[in-house]
């Protein structure tokens, strides 16, 4: 049996949260059991009463810690939950829930282990055109980084394998999209893109205060992941790029030695000593790091082995509750 597990994460949404939830599948083709998970993150409406009435379940975090802390704790709480596939979507019912179905098929099938809805970007009325440029941007970088082919990088509708659930870390506070984009390239686990639709805008965007608040604050993640999971690679980049920079300087400075003016050209060598000396140290650090990479990635291991052990643990003991019920219960039928 496949259990699915759509997870909402939901900050003061009831003048969306209701449609939202009106809109979400009853079945999906290959699932077994849908859940309906909604992630309260310190609501101080009644966001969590709409949901409770609605017949979701409702995890509540108080205070208010934010999207990405309210992403990994839904994450979390779905697998003690046993689901095998995780959905994300947005409360303000942002994208179509009826694609639920396309982006849960190629895990279903073994083709993925994470799979994200693209929007088709220049079709969106509510993006201007230099977001909808800087967005297609955005993603290129993304691929780059990552290794990935996501068309849609910043899309918080996707899906999840179980495998994939436990594997994933989100560390920023900010947003997760980025960040479990390049974690995947680096724990093996495969990504693709499916094409999804959106609905008609609810409200305006709480996480993006404005293009470049949001381009730098994505960024500032995207660097920080490429170092925690590429150190080398990104180190030893720039120790490259400045090593050529000083070796350039030498060859310049020899250059007009040779021709016998060297004294005016003195500060190429010490420029070039800065850049050699430079490159250097960061060649080292990237050696550090590429060491200290092996080691996290060691205590993933770990982590993943008492993941699993727990969600199993768990699984046992809401079976062995479950037979005490039904034990109960026919002990009761055969005393009446």
């Amino acid at each position: 049996m496949a259990k699915l597990i759509i997870q909402i994460p939901c900050y003061n949404e009831k003048d969306t949260l209701l449609t939202t939830l009106n809109d979400l599948p009853k079945t999906v083709d290959g699932i077994d059991e849908i859940e309906v998970l909604v992630i309260n993150d310190g609501s101080t409406d009644n966001s969590a009463e709409i949901a409770k009435s609605w017949g979701a379940s409702v995890l509540d975090i108080k205070p208010n810690k934010g999207l990405a802390n309210a992403f990994r704790c839904g994450l979390n709480e779905a697998l003690r939950r046993g689901a095998d596939i995780i959905v994300n979507t947005d409360a303000d019912n942002q994208y179509c829930a009826d694609d639920i179905e396309n982006i849960v098929k190629p895990i279903l099938e073994g083709k993925a282990d994470i799979v994200v809805g693209a929007r088709d970007i220049f079709s969106i009325k509510e993006f201007s055109p230099l977001k909808k440029v800087l967005q297609k941007l955005g993603s290129a970088i993304l691929r780059l980084f990552s290794s990935t082919k996501v068309q849609d990088a910043p899309s918080g509708f996707r899906a999840f394998s179980k495998h994939a659930a436990i594997r994933i870390n989100i560390f920023d506070n900010y947003t997760y999209t980025m960040e479990t984009l390049l974690q995947a390239n680096a724990k093996g686990l495969k990504v693709i893109s499916v094409p999804i639709r959106v609905n008609p805008k609810l409200r305006d965007s709480r996480l993006v205060k404005n293009i470049f608040d949001y381009m730098y604050k994505s960024m500032k993640t995207t660097i920080r992941m490429f170092i925690v999971y590429r150190p080398f690679r990104f180190f030893i980049t720039i120790a490259g790029l400045l090593g050529i920079a000083g070796i350039i300087l030498v060859m310049r400075f020899l250059y007009y030695f040779t021709l016998g003016s060297g004294n005016g050209h003195i500060q190429s060598l010490i420029f070039a000593a800065m850049f050699l000396i430079s490159a250097v140290q960061l060649g080292v650090i990237a050696v550090v790091g590429d060491l200290l990479s092996i080691n996290r990635k060691l205590l993933e291991d770990v982590q993943i082995r008492l993941k699993t052990l727990e969600l199993k643990k768990y699984e046992q003991r809401k079976n062995h509750f479950f037979k005490w019920q039904r034990k109960g219960k026919r002990g009761r039928e055969n005393f009446s």
